[in-house]
């Protein structure tokens, strides 16, 4: 149930016309200088960019990469398209973390006219003990591999940030049929490498290769399937949590997989119809697809992140799913792969409310959560059902008072099934573990036997951001937990403020420059942050580069129809503080564009005083008491505006 019909798509076909400049061109070069190529800073504050699933500064994203780890960093490699909204020509994206949570983006990594071929999906290992003789220096070689209707190598001997190619670009294995998608594995057992790679000789399917030295590759077997199609994995995992019986997992770009035994040549399963690792809409375009593990961890997890379609803006489109760690459970006598948030997570929290045992019914559901912020938020819950009663019980996320939701998360006790996906109770109870973003939400049932990443357009702007548990019938709750996130984006806006709420765009154009926040208008726009003052002092260094007007606002409302705004215009060649309705007092002031002014804004109770450049008194000090309380925010009217060092203190 919707309230409004979202214009992503709209949007996303409109800027695509202009993504040239959205984000500058790279141009090709030397290994030396291609990784300059010049991201837009941005504060991730666009409607819908998650604030806890990696998506790229600009451009397009699609397939995760090469996923891995060394010396203390996570790599996320993926396709990319820096240059524009849609797919086309393949680049590999680059970006790093040191907690799996909190990325950062670096420059290209692949780029087409320096190495050569397709850039397509591949995997990459990091080659600890130099079976490859390319280190050149302290750090060890990373090799990835890409390309199609033939493995082009690439490596790198500085880290992972830059790569030359392999013996000018020559296929070290070549499929018959149209190929792509290399995944490179190491086989403790025999201490050798292995390398999978799609291809459709003969129908979908993968050919298995062997080295010793990651470059030189022997063919080994092929493995035939109709449902396998494109970006496979294979990875071995114990069974049930025992290291001496080792599964392998061989899955594809939709999250089919098969599980069964590797003799260092030979995949072999007696499974002829794949589970999935992730209920979602597993396709390109949809929910979930072209996931991989990482390779190196310094720990015995296995780790993977998809590509998650769907959702898009103005300067990006897709983002990726938050990192699941996978185990490989016996669930009805089959060997399953289970799903759950990496424990990292818990690093984000900010916030957490917890609510004791007790039964439910309809209005008793509906009171629980009132007053709780929905922004971004992990939910944990478990449900009892009690004895023979049917009932239907879950989430409504993003709701509002005339009784819309954005989406509803299901558990019916009579279908035994979540959202629709079978998820039978276990002694009587179903555990739910959600991850709302902003338009991404991911749901973990019964400890990651279901698994389902959505699309879902939440409205970001506060005040629209509640929730509701509800119940039909009658169900006992046994603990719930919401956990409230932070963004991982800190420190990407130029913005400097003390302010702790998060910023959000009203109005107008505002984006990331050197020297603070910049605002672009016809009219008023308006730059809003939730935390909320009714006596405080509020400052700000203003610049007015073109245009009428650039302004402090406070004491706003969520939609800036009812604020304070004290500005510096140019047109009237004054310092005015006003309100809408109303010019409450003006300051005669010869306003020079390019110029920065520092305001000040002093308010307790109906008595503003506002200050300029530092000065000992007010020049303009008013009285009106028609707005007593409300948010901080900045303004532009008609113009372009910078604004920075945003801070506010004690009156």
């Amino acid at each position: 149930m919707r309230r409004r019909v979202r214009t992503a798509v709209a949007t996303l076909a409109a800027a695509a016309g202009i993504a040239g400049v959205m984000v500058q061109s790279g141009s090709a070069g030397t290994v030396q200088d291609y990784p300059e190529f010049p991201y837009p800073v941005t504060n991730y504050q666009e409607d819908n960019r998650g604030q806890f699933h990696f998506s790229s500064r600009g451009g397009w994203i699609n397939d995760v990469n090469a996923p891995l780890y060394y010396d203390g960093e996570y790599h996320l490699y993926y396709q990319h398209n820096p240059h524009g909204l849609q797919w086309d020509t393949m680049h590999w994206g680059h970006a790093t973390s040191t907690d799996l949570v909190h990325w950062k983006q670096q420059p290209i990594a692949l780029e087409p006219g320096v190495h050569p071929g397709n850039l397509f999906s591949g995997g990459g290992v990091v080659d600890t003990e130099n079976v490859s003789g390319l280190k050149d220096g302290e750090d060890d070689p990373i090799v990835v591999y890409s390309g199609t209707d033939g493995v082009t190598v690439f490596y790198s001997t500085d880290g992972g940030s830059t790569f030359q190619t392999y013996d000018g670009g020559t296929p070290v294995a070549k499929p018959a049929g149209t190929s792509r998608d290399p995944k490179v594995f190491r086989d403790e057992a025999t201490g050798t490498w292995g390398m999978v790679v799609w291809s459709d000789e003969g129908g979908n399917g993968v050919n298995f290769y062997t080295s010793d030295d990651l470059l030189t590759w022997t063919f080994a077997s092929r493995y035939q399937a109709g449902w396998l199609f494109e970006c496979p994995d294979f990875v071995a995992m114990p069974l049930d949590g025992d290291p001496g019986n080792v599964q392998w997992v061989l899955s594809d770009a939709s999250g089919e997989y098969v599980t069964g035994a590797w003799d260092g040549t030979t995949f072999s399963t007696d499974q002829t119809t794949p589970l999935r690792f992730n209920q979602g809409n597993s396709q390109f375009g949809g929910s979930y697809y072209a996931g991989l593990t990482f390779m190196n961890l310094p720990d015995d997890r296995v780790v993977s992140m998809a590509w998650q379609p769907g959702n898009a803006g103005t300067i990006w489109t897709g983002n990726m799913t938050f990192p699941v760690q996978m185990r490989l459970e016996t669930v009805d006598g089959r060997p399953t792969v289970l799903s759950t948030p990496v424990g990292e997570i818990e690093g984000l929290r900010t916030d957490t409310q917890t609510w004791k045992p007790r039964m439910l019914d309809g209005p008793r559901a509906a009171e629980l959560l009132d007053g709780v912020d929905m922004d971004t938020v992990e939910i944990e819950a478990e449900f009892e059902v009690i004895g023979r009663t049917e009932s239907r019980f879950g989430f409504r996320l993003g709701t509002g008072e005339d009784g819309w939701f954005d989406h509803e998360v299901v558990y019916d006790s009579a279908t035994q099934t979540l959202d629709g996906v079978p998820l039978p109770l276990e002694d009587g109870k179903v555990r739910l573990r959600l991850l709302v973003d902003r338009g991404q939400l991911e749901i973990f049932g019964n400890d990651g036997r279901l698994y389902r990443s959505l699309n879902v357009n939440f409205d970001s702007m506060p005040g629209d951001d509640a929730m509701e548990l509800f119940v039909d019938g009658r169900v006992r709750l046994t603990n719930l937990a919401v956990h409230q996130l932070g963004s991982i984006w800190g420190g990407e806006s130029t913005l400097t403020s003390n302010l702790g709420g998060k910023w959000y765009t009203d109005s107008g154009v505002w984006s990331d420059v050197s020297g603070g926040k910049q605002g672009t208008s016809g009219g008023d726009a308006f730059y809003l942050n939730t935390t909320t003052g009714t006596d405080f002092t509020y400052e700000a260094d203003v610049t007015l580069n073109s245009g009428t007007a650039a302004a402090l606002t406070f004491r706003s409302n969520r939609d800036a129809s009812r604020h304070y705004t004290a500005n510096v215009d140019s047109r009237a060649n004054v310092i005015k503080l006003w309100r809408p309705g109303r010019d409450i007092a003006t300051y005669p002031l010869a306003v020079e564009l390019g110029r920065t002014y520092h305001l000040k804004v002093v308010a307790v109770g109906p008595r503003l005083r506002v200050y300029l450049d530092d000065a000992a008194e007010p020049v303009i000090d008013a009285v009106d008491d028609t707005i007593t309380s409300g948010q901080f925010g900045l303004n532009v009217f008609n113009g372009t505006a910078v604004i920075d060092d945003v801070q506010v203190s004690e009156p």
